[in-house]
């Protein structure tokens, strides 16, 4: 189930897209450790990106559409520090390539931190 939301997003680092391109489906390490891969909306991409990036300069954000996916997707809570009503979307399975709208750079500011998405 989507919860009123026409994109989706997913970090990643530019080598593991440009892999991903090629086989036509991306598979990150938490499809096989935890079963899914971890999505975010674009209002709540800077919290994972903070945990997980802060200060990584190579990576791409990927935009998708959700009615363009073949496997389920979830609304589950995060880690305990996110607000305790926020759920993000977890995709149990891989994300098909064509699934994917828009590919942009996704770089934190000075301090390595990442901002709120615009858009």
């Amino acid at each position: 189930m989507i919860r009123n939301t026409h994109t989706l997003v997913h970090i990643c680092d530019l080598n593991e897209w440009s892999n991903a391109r090629q086989t036509g489906e991306y598979r990150p390490a938490s499809l096989s450790e935890a079963g899914f891969i971890h999505l975010s909306t674009p209002q709540q991409a800077h919290l994972p990106a903070n945990r997980l990036f802060r200060g990584k300069q190579d990576l791409v954000l990927l935009r998708i559409d959700p009615a363009l996916l073949s496997s389920e997707v979830k609304w589950e809570p995060g880690v305990p520090t996110d607000p305790e009503s926020m759920l993000f979307p977890h995709l149990y399975g891989p994300l098909p390539v064509a699934a994917v709208t828009a590919v942009e750079e996704f770089r934190p500011g000075p301090d390595g931190t990442f901002a709120p998405l615009a858009r």
